[in-house]
């Protein structure tokens, strides 16, 4: 049976696995790393595309083109807040796509943050594939508990665009608690930290037999390390201007040395107390070349990001409300996410809960070893485990005078369905309009608008006569269909939230091509520079050669060698692929002459051979030759 992959797609790095013998196993990538960065760029001279490691290695050169986090921008509008602030401090810039959601520019065009996602998920597939020896088409793909249905639906695109049947969305936490429970068999009540790159989830769970019950979540799809690291950034800058006048914040390859800087003395400053901070040569003046050195220490840093830390309390406090316990009924607090090795993080949980947190599980691969797990299950190759989720947030609808009005309360079990029914607002109303909604807010302004459709062909009637049934169906990803139907005609209408990602159906049968496509074209340009470096290789041992067997070699066969070895190094780099094979194989050819002339020389098997053999001198044998018996001893 083919293996089906488990995908921690993250904001900063993402991590594939996949289940041997009913235990989860960590892919490397093609790198030889188990973290592979969620990093995407373009060379803009030669539109080559770089994923992961090849891609964040060149950021500092090529800024405006290199896009990172772009898990933060999925599902979210140009006029978000959030993505507001975000076109203020990343280094490529962000556009406001037809729909009005927030797309990026690199190389030569803009990408929906789903295509960018993809390509990492692309890049993912294709090195396990290269080191399972099968195809895959198959994956689970988690995301924050948070994640709205936007978001939800913008990563389940991106899988499809990667050439990946999505079979699962999975929350993040949830997976993490399946990593961690999945050999224990006494019941616990759990909560599992989640802080990373970009996104905080808090997760409560109960398990048990095998179950694993999510009685609540909450969190901030908008808080993670990034923050933290853009907190020592701003830090940075403001202490350099001080010092020198110069403002690196309009310089978009120092800031990309500045994040780079700061995420390093980050990582430190969890094992050290103090770090320094050195990059030479990060800007100029009249006055020559400015070096950057300071010295961070860990205090120093808690206190920066002490406002971020902070806005864990109120999803903590909340989810454990939701549940319906007290924080001594948890029973661990398992840690999950690069940014729970923090420190003050680790402080701030033990305050929060009133214990030492958990620390049994690999924070950087326990939600993809996770999704591999309920791959596993999903296909029939795990036993005996049971996931039971939850919707992260109220899904309901707008009802008259802008109030919204909740069907499904957040928190509650998917699969799940609810039914309700409306009347009309004014008399003889031919029509109704359902606007569905997510979020929390009393008033429909205030939440989420996530899709619109028209029930019409109402008959005349006075004003609440009418019977309309709204049924709300939530599916185990967490994605929403919602149908109306007119109880008296049986008219119905039904809305699938597919366009909530922001992309058609057709954008995505696009994508998808142009993928496919790209991935030939990624082929042919290694073909390409496969060609290219055996015709420079050639061209030197054509050069060895002549140096090696010079004494052997005829003088017009080693300026034939010399002229056509000489020719083809210098068009390695400029001539067409074509052209260089039939370079490569005329100086073969001309190399060849070189041992049958070697071998004529040493009497070997290029010899000319005369049918006399006295001719041929066999009878002129020396006086000290022996002649030849043999005997076995």
């Amino acid at each position: 049976m083919a293996k089906v992959l488990g995908i921690d797609l993250g904001t900063t790095n993402s991590v594939m696995s996949y289940v041997e013998g009913g235990q989860p196993l960590i892919l490397e990538n093609a790198e030889g790393s188990r973290l592979t960065p969620s990093v995407v760029a373009v060379n803009p001279k030669t539109n080559e595309r770089y994923v992961g490691l090849a891609a964040k290695r060149q950021g500092i050169v090529n800024p405006e083109h290199t896009i990172f986090s772009a898990k933060r921008l999925m599902g979210r509008k140009i006029a978000d807040p959030v993505v507001k602030g975000d076109i203020k401090r990343l280094p490529y810039k962000i556009e406001k796509a037809d729909n009005g959601d927030a797309h990026v520019f690199m190389g030569d065009k803009t990408y929906s943050p789903p295509e960018i996602s993809s390509m990492i998920l692309q890049k993912m597939k294709v090195d396990a594939e290269a080191k399972l020896g099968e195809a895959i088409t198959e994956a689970v793909v988690t995301v924050p508990a948070y994640f709205n249905d936007a978001q939800r639906q913008a990563t389940k695109d991106a899988g499809k665009v990667a050439g990946l049947d999505v079979l699962r969305i999975i929350n993040e936490p949830t997976a993490a608690a399946l990593a961690y429970g999945m050999d224990k068999h006494n019941e616990a009540t759990i909560a599992v930290f989640d802080l990373g790159g970009g996104t905080f989830d808090i997760t409560i769970l109960r398990l048990g037999d095998g179950v694993f019950e999510v009685l609540s979540t909450a969190g901030d799809t908008h808080l993670g390390g990034d923050d933290f690291d853009q907190k020592a950034m701003e830090w940075l800058v403001q202490e350099f201007k001080q010092e020198t006048t110069i403002d690196l914040s309009a310089d978009r390859m120092a800031l990309q040395r500045l994040k780079e800087a700061a995420e390093k003395a980050k990582v430190e400053l969890s094992s050290v107390a103090q770090t320094e901070i050195n990059l030479p040569f990060v800007s100029a003046d009249s006055a020559g070349p400015k070096h950057l050195v300071r010295t961070l220490t860990r205090a120093q840093l808690e206190q920066l990001t002490e406002d971020l830390l902070s806005r864990v309390d109120g999803p903590c406090k909340q989810a454990i409300t939701d549940a319906g316990i007290s924080v001594n009924d948890i029973n661990e607090v398992i840690m999950v996410g690069g940014m729970t090795r923090m420190p003050s993080v680790m402080e701030r949980v033990k305050a929060t809960f009133k214990q030492d947190p958990n620390h049994s599980v690999n924070p950087d691969e326990a939600v993809a070893a996770g999704a591999a797990l309920q791959a596993a299950v999903l296909k029939g190759d795990v036993q005996d485990i049971l996931l039971l989720d939850v919707t992260p947030l109220t899904m309901g609808l707008e009802t008259e005078g802008g109030v919204s009005h909740g069907l499904i309360p957040r928190n509650t079990t998917i699969p799940t369905s609810k039914s309700e029914v409306f009347t009309t607002a004014s008399e003889n109303q031919p029509s109704v309009e359902i606007h569905v909604l997510q979020g929390e807010r009393p008033m429909a302004s205030d939440n989420r608008s996530v899709g619109k459709f028209i029930l019409d062909g109402i008959l005349p009637a006075q004003r609440g006569v009418p019977k309309i049934e709204v049924t709300f169906d939530i599916d185990a990803n967490g994605i929403l269909s919602v149908s109306a139907k007119d109880q008296a005609t049986s008219r119905e209408q039904k809305i699938v939230i597919e366009s909530s990602s922001g992309l058609s159906k057709e954008e995505i049968e696009q994508m998808v091509t142009d993928a496919e496509q790209h991935a030939s074209e990624d082929q042919e340009r290694k073909e390409e520079v496969d060609v290219r470096n055996a015709a420079s290789q050639l061209g030197f041992s054509a050069k060895k050669l002549l140096e090696e067997q010079a004494d052997h070699i005829p003088e017009e066969l080693k300026t034939e060698i010399q002229s056509k070895g000489e020719a083809l190094t210098a068009a390695a780099q400029t001539e067409d692929v074509a052209t260089l094979r039939t370079m490569m194989e005329d100086l073969n050819a001309t190399m060849q002459k070189v041992g049958e002339a070697v071998y004529q020389q040493a009497g070997g098997p290029g010899e000319a051979e005369n049918e006399n053999p006295e001719e041929n001198g066999e009878n002129d044998k020396p006086d000290d030759t022996v002649e030849g018996e043999f005997r076995e001893v």
